[in-house]
């Protein structure tokens, strides 16, 4: 698939990885995973990144992910591949494994533990971008790698032909809403948001779609919101809205940072999907907090 092609608008769901034993992936659950999320309607798909818990698990299971990924998909939808590591040679490597093995995309975000300062990372991604054989999308996600992509340091990275948009995952929609204003210089950037709850206004600020955990669990419901937001189907985008919120509730469950994914997980257990084990140190929800899950997802109508 070419650089052109690669206007993404609509969903990319952030895929789990999904784990049938410590360092051992679910290949007929990841499998039935995507089938899930491609029947739905979604854009492509995003994996290894921070709800693939990509920091968390084995070089060797990231590309053994890739792989089977790429070989499940066939084509069907974009694949877009984080390589975020804190190793420069490391994100290299692992893209040009993802290239190799017909990836559309690789997603970088700002390298972690040892904070980066703007000029640091400017040079950082000016120096990688040309040894990526991949289109390239940013990604900011400072509420765990501690840094941002400053919207002036976009800007000077926008010379860089091969990045290709920038997924926001900050929360900040004045953040989100110059962002999109890079559009005057990049009218080809794509630019997605995290948060599922936002992406009614990320849309009304020019954003192109929605990189949306529970889209795992629940694609047509965020890809139904989507379009009708495109085509302003109030009545669509009421329906799917109020079961976007009630699926918000979900991400309360649990009392620790990783709830995020342990919910999630849980959802795609209880869906029949695929293992809701997560990668060390974390632990699948226990009964009482699984229930919880199953009771949203009722509420929802998707369970």
């Amino acid at each position: 698939m070419s650089q052109e092609q690669l206007q993404l608008q609509g969903i990319v769901p952030p895929l789990v990885t999904p784990l049938s034993a410590r360092d051992a992936l679910d290949i007929e659950g990841l499998g039935r995973l995507l089938d899930h999320v491609i029947s739905g309607g979604v854009s492509g798909v995003f994996i290894l990144g921070t709800t693939g818990e990509a920091p968390s698990l084995s070089y060797r299971l990231r590309r053994e992910m890739i792989a089977e990924t790429l070989r499940i998909v066939a084509g069907r939808v974009p694949v877009l591949v984080g390589v975020t590591d804190t190793a420069f040679v490391e994100s290299v490597e692992l893209a040009h494994y993802a290239a190799d093995c017909g990836a559309d995309a690789a997603v970088l975000t700002t390298p972690y533990y040892f904070p980066a300062g703007q000029t640091e990372l400017t040079a950082y991604v000016q120096n990688i971008a040309p040894l990526i054989p991949l289109p390239m999308m940013l990604y900011n996600m400072p509420g765990l790698t501690k840094v941002w992509f400053d919207i002036e340091t976009l800007r000077t990275l926008s010379a860089i032909d091969s990045i290709v948009g920038v997924k926001d995952s900050s929360g900040d929609m004045n953040y989100f809403a110059e962002l999109c204003k890079l559009k005057t210089q990049r009218p080809d950037w794509t630019f997605l948001l995290g948060p599922e709850a936002l992406l009614a206004e990320a849309h009304a600020l020019g954003g192109d779609g929605g990189v949306n955990g529970g889209a795992n669990f629940a694609p047509q419901i965020f890809v139904d919101f989507h379009r009708g937001l495109v085509s302003g189907d109030d009545a669509v985008v009421s329906a799917a809205g109020r079961r976007i919120d009630a699926l918000q509730a979900i991400y309360q469950v649990g009392k620790y940072a990783s709830r995020h994914i342990k919910a999630t997980k849980s959802a795609l257990s209880l869906l029949g999907i695929c293992s809701d084990l997560p990668a060390d140190p974390f632990h699948r929800f226990l009964s009482p907090e699984r229930e919880q899950v199953a009771e949203i997802l009722r509420k929802v109508e998707i369970l």
